[in-house]
């Protein structure tokens, strides 16, 4: 893959523990991702909160699971600092093109996926679309549903200091995980050259797709690979009855549900979503060798 694309003077910051990694992925396109751990691929794929970086979403899970497998954990197209040529389009058909341009850049034919929200989302599309690629997937409160309450105020962030704490505050029950600090740096994130003049246009590009594009239900009733399907009761961005509106679908689906928990399972129940997460992969043959 040849771009013409310079890689951007950017050090992730040492709050998330995690190494940068440049991959180019199409013309003009170079990905922003971070890689830990060896032998079956997991791409983990981020939500959509203001200032979200895989960093951002992944911290506390990529040390733990890296134990498990090869984790690759990628700023989508449109967020973070992942650099697009002038003109690229957005959407989850779009995101999912993305992940698979990662995939064969990095000569992997066949991964896991694990995904937040619209990662959840992304996660079924890609399951839709690309069937042969896919080893299995994890998803937490998956992305897609109809826009309402505090989702419609998730679709309309305001950005400041105080309404990316408004937002990641929807997002756990304990209010205390949500600091001075990580609502800095996630301002910052959204502030960056690479990311701030486009955050209407993917937002857009989001709500959109949840009326033009919603999951196929009859062809996720045929997915033939397995599924573990995890959700806070307490999740007040996309509801509980989500996941049972998925379990109910698709054929090999399981399920785990967090008491006391938003949408942020992966950081406000962070050790025994790790646990939960690396006895399921490996129970289905996901091996760090």
């Amino acid at each position: 893959m040849t771009s013409t694309v310079a890689v951007p003077d950017y050090t992730t910051d040492a709050f998330f523990g995690l190494e940068d990694k440049w991959l180019p992925t199409a013309d003009g396109e170079l990905t922003h991702y971070h890689e830990l751990g060896e032998g079956t691929p997991i791409l983990f794929l981020h939500g959509s909160g203001t200032g979200v970086t895989a960093a951002a979403n992944w911290w506390l899970n990529l040390p733990r699971l890296s134990e498990q497998g090869r984790c690759i954990a990628i700023d989508s197209i449109g967020y973070g600092q992942t650099v697009v040529p002038d003109g690229t389009e957005y959407g989850i058909r779009e995101w999912v093109r993305h992940a698979v341009r990662v995939l064969d850049a990095l000569g992997i034919d066949k991964t896991w996926i694990v995904g937040n929200s619209l990662g959840g989302w992304l996660a079924f599309q890609f399951a839709i679309d690309f069937p042969e690629r896919l080893l299995g997937i994890v998803s937490m409160g998956t992305g897609g549903a109809k826009l309402t309450g505090a989702l419609a105020g998730h679709s309309n962030p305001t950005l400041t200091e105080e309404g990316i704490r408004t937002t990641l505050e929807l997002f756990v029950v304990d209010k205390t995980l949500v600091t001075d600090e990580l609502v800095s740096l996630r301002y910052a994130s959204a502030l960056n050259d690479t990311a701030s003049d486009r955050l209407a246009e993917v937002v857009a590009a989001r709500d959109r797709d949840r009326h033009a594009l919603p999951l196929d239900f009859d062809v996720l009733a045929r997915l033939d690979i397995p599924v573990l399907l995890v959700h806070g009761v307490q999740d007040v961005v996309i509801p509980v009855s989500r996941t049972w509106d998925l379990l109910t679908v698709i054929p090999n689906a399981d399920a785990h549900i967090f008491s006391q928990c938003g949408h942020w399972s992966q950081v406000e129940r962070s050790d025994e979503f790790n646990a939960v997460i690396a006895d399921y992969l490996s129970r289905h043959g996901v091996t760090g060798k």
